[in-house]
């Protein structure tokens, strides 16, 4: 299992920076509140907008696999080029779990090395970036041997929209009247643009499951096909978020991993005016979990109003960094810069590949590092500058991997996604809406012309009617 070391969160080590230990120990109030808390959310799970809780558990995991094999294997060999099509929660958990779970060169692979088709994930509306990718497809196997994966559960997401909209008419194009074999799409099961114009095309469907928001839905069809058809391991993605789920079941705070990280964040932020949490893997497989955990944190605990209606101005800004390249970058400011951070690294135990430093060199200032492999150098790294943060009071803790893999991976979604529920109850939030990402949205469908709209591009000329400009 994943452990959590929150040692330097304490004040004994932090002193006025710190949190006393008595304040989470057993007796405490925040103890009594993490009980209620696991209480409450064990009444709740399964409904509403906490459905993500029950995808590692059947009758969803089964029902999920069950399609999303059968989808793989009906078009295992068949693809050199799987797109896929999102943008924020419809993207970024594919990417993490291309980067953590297959090797950085897997796009470069020839296919005999390779257990799928080359995945690329375009999540935003960047022309060059949309290009770029469509003229490799082009280039190595053609369209012909290009699957996309468009994953809209409304399909009225201007970016996503407009991609699918260009990749169909290429399709036409290119292929004729049999495109819809190269598509796939992951949408409402029963209604919504989307779901409209796959029944009229005969594109092959997998469900968003219902009230599953996109930042907790990597665990669904919308993170398990792409990874499926790129050869992870979905099933030990599956058991490694339902082992987590268990021990971030236990009513005791100290045995609770989610109450205990979203305990010392809140309390850290709410009392210690640590309101920017860092994310620092030091692997570079890990490094985009972190832009994942970005979303997550950032759209589900930041909030205008709590659940009262009053204006709280909630939430903590998400910020990722790795190691040991941000050490030459970020750390000089998280050790002398305002003290207004928590920093959370990302140690693994055992890496797949071993890199041992040559001997023979023959210069003395660089001796020490002969012969040593090199993941001994990156977590000596790791705890060189967990000691420089305890030495100037920044508070930190660490999550460790024993190994990265398709198991491990599944519990660290699992216990941020746990974390980020009890942090939305200790804030008293609403922790799956979104309402200040929907007025970026009407803006942009008034100023692309959409009917019904025109007052949003009414609004957006009436507020930047000029701008000011240095040449």
């Amino acid at each position: 299992m994943l452990t959590l070391d929150y040692a330097n969160c304490l004040n004994d080590r932090m002193g006025q920076h710190g949190l006393d230990p008595a304040r989470i120990g057993p007796g405490s109030n925040a103890a009594a509140a993490a009980e209620r808390l696991t209480k409450k959310l064990a009444e709740t799970r399964g409904t509403g907008w906490e459905r993500w809780r029950e995808l590692p558990f059947d009758p969803m995991r089964t029902e999920h696999l069950d399609a999303v094999r059968a989808a793989v294997e009906s078009r295992r060999g068949r693809f050199d080029n799987l797109v896929v099509l999102g943008i924020g929660g419809s993207a970024l958990g594919n990417i993490a779990l291309q980067s953590a779970l297959n090797p950085a060169t897997y796009n470069l692979l020839p296919a005999e090395n390779r257990p799928g088709p080359r995945v690329f994930v375009i999540d935003n509306v960047d022309p060059s970036y949309l290009g770029s990718v469509l003229e490799f497809c082009k280039s190595n196997g053609g369209l012909e041997k290009t699957l996309f994966n468009v994953i809209s559960k409304s399909g009225e997401t201007a970016e996503t929209a407009s991609q699918f909209m260009i990749v169909r008419d290429e399709l036409r194009r290119a292929i004729g009247d049999d495109y819809a074999q190269h598509v796939v799409a992951v949408t409402d099961p029963a209604k919504g643009t989307m779901r409209q114009i796959c029944d009229a095309a005969g594109f092959d469907t997998l469900p968003v499951p219902e009230g599953v928001g996109g930042r907790f839905s990597v665990l669904s069809p919308v993170g398990l096909f792409s990874a499926a058809m790129a050869g992870i391991d979905v099933e030990a993605l599956l058991d490694g978020a339902a082992e987590m789920d268990e021990v971030c079941s236990r009513p005791e705070l100290d045995r609770n991993p989610a109450a205990m990280l979203a305990t010392l964040l809140v309390e850290l932020g709410a009392r210690k005016g640590k309101t920017v949490h860092v994310l620092m893997p030091y692997a570079n497989q890990l490094y985009l979990l972190a832009d994942w955990f970005r979303q997550l944190w950032a759209e589900s605990l930041g909030k205008r109003v709590d659940l009262t209606g009053e204006n709280v101005y909630a939430g903590f800004t998400p910020v990722k960094a790795l190691g040991t390249t941000d050490q030459h970058s970020q750390v000089q400011l998280y050790r002398e810069g305002p003290n207004d951070k928590v920093i959370g690294m990302l140690e693994v135990e055992r890496f797949e590949h071993e890199v041992t430093i040559p001997t023979g060199l023959g210069v003395e200032s660089l001796a020490y590092l002969e012969g040593k492999p090199m993941s001994v150098l990156l977590n000596a790294e790791k705890r060189a500058t967990e000691y420089a943060l305890v030495e100037s009071q920044r508070p930190n803790f660490t999550i460790r991997f024993p190994a990265i893999d398709a198991r491990h991976v599944g519990q660290f979604i699992q216990l941020f996604e746990v974390t980020t529920a009890y942090a939305g109850l200790l804030l008293n939030i609403d922790t799956f809406n979104q309402p200040a990402v929907e007025t970026g949205k009407k803006a942009t469908f008034g100023l692309m012309g959409r009917d019904g709209f025109g007052e949003w591009k009414e609004k957006v000329d009436a507020t930047l009617p000029d701008t000011l400009r240095v040449i």
